[in-house]
């Protein structure tokens, strides 16, 4: 049974830093593309960042380039999302999710991810 938890929300000031961190369990990890999506209220869920489960090819919304990084640590079974430069419309509950894929790119589309974590709720101040 796959398992994803994360932790690591918050409340920060705009400007300010989170991360964010996805453990996951009953999975063989390196297999699985892992991905951070977000769901502000009223809105739809969004894809945020997304990291290959070999090599390190990531991929980015153009909303957060620049700002929050993707990692992984496969000896841990745990993936990352480093927020700097929080804005207010970063509030949202940001979930950890997989894909089995053992390619070298990561998966995009949400609908490809089979596990979802159960959220965490970010929200900055301004």
């Amino acid at each position: 049974q796959v398992q994803l938890v994360e932790s690591g929300g918050g409340l920060v000031q705009a400007g300010g830093s989170l991360r964010l961190s996805c453990v996951a369990s009953g999975l063989i990890f390196n297999e699985y593309s892992m991905g951070w999506f977000r769901q502000a209220p009223g809105m739809e869920r969004e894809f945020v960042a997304a990291l290959a489960g070999r090599g390190d090819s990531a991929n980015y919304a153009d909303s957060v380039k620049g700002r929050f990084t993707i990692s992984r640590d496969n000896a841990k079974n745990a993936v990352y999302l480093q927020m700097n430069s929080l804005k207010p419309e970063d509030t949202a509950v940001y979930y950890c999710a997989a894909d089995y894929s053992r390619l070298t790119y990561p998966t995009l589309p949400m609908y490809e991810y089979e596990h979802w974590g159960q959220g965490t709720q970010v929200t900055v101040s301004s």
